[in-house]
């Protein structure tokens, strides 16, 4: 597994360690998003700026992008799941022996959908300034090294209720038997845990994110990313989303 995670060592504290580096990789993606403005162009499905193509430019881009990468291998690897999956050439390298810890019948989820609609409809207005550079091409790299950090982030859910039901599998087979999203939603939540990951990401955007002065006037201060969008992200999405690919994955688990 690309977190280094190998099927011995497949427990929940290297599970969290694994998603407490990924908060890193999250926070610094929109740090360098946050340098260019929203360059609306780019998601506007009517401007058709690729001659044959019908679609928004990121579109484009990003389906672009995944062929290049898929034919690198980079969908062999169990935590990557591509925006566009419809038609992906194959790997075209030698594929590396990914430790196969996911039940076959949930590892296929992917929520992708609903990560681009979030991605683009709800959070990039709330971080990125309004105006247009032109600079398109480098826009859509960075949006989709944003996409990609937090679909890996949210399809971790798979990983984490894998380990949560070989740790108790007997509270949660009652449930995944009577397909009771419900009650399987509420054995996954854990508030304490939720609040200290809100409290870390926002900690963590206000040490990366801040602009570097001299002065020790903390009022002063001024953040690439406000710190506090940071905080919202994990709790309306991130965090929501997860659990959803976490009881998803679980009504599956005894297929």
């Amino acid at each position: 597994m690309a977190e280094g995670i190998s099927g011995s060592e497949f427990t929940l504290d290297s599970i969290r360690k694994a998603l407490i580096r990924q908060e890193d990789v999250i926070v610094f993606s929109l740090i360098e998003r946050a340098r260019f403005p929203m360059n609306s162009a780019l998601y506007n499905p009517r401007l058709d700026l690729v001659p044959g193509f019908s679609g928004p430019l990121v579109d484009f881009i990003v389906k672009e992008t995944e062929a290049v990468q898929a034919k690198a291998g980079r969908y062999v690897n169990p935590e990557e799941n591509p925006f566009f999956p419809d038609n992906l050439p194959p790997s075209m390298i030698p594929n590396h022996n990914y430790s196969q810890v996911l039940h076959p019948g949930g590892a296929s989820i992917n929520i992708n959908k609903a990560i681009w609609d979030m991605y683009l409809n709800k959070l990039l207005p709330l971080f990125v300034d309004a105006g247009d550079d032109g600079n398109y091409a480098s826009t859509a790299a960075s949006d989709l090294i944003c996409l990609q950090a937090l679909s890996r982030r949210i399809h971790y859910g798979k990983f984490v209720a894998e380990i949560k039901f070989r740790d108790t599998p007997n509270d949660y087979e009652p449930p995944i038997r009577a397909k009771d999203t419900v009650a399987l939603m509420k054995l996954l939540t854990d508030e304490r845990v939720e609040k200290m990951v809100k409290k870390r990401v926002e900690k963590k955007a206000d040490v990366f994110g801040q602009d570097v002065n001299v002065s020790n006037n903390a009022d002063s201060k001024r953040y690439k990313v406000d710190p506090s969008v940071v905080a919202r992200l994990y709790d309306e999405w991130v965090i929501p989303l997860t659990k959803l690919v976490e009881v998803e994955y679980l009504i599956r688990r005894l297929d």
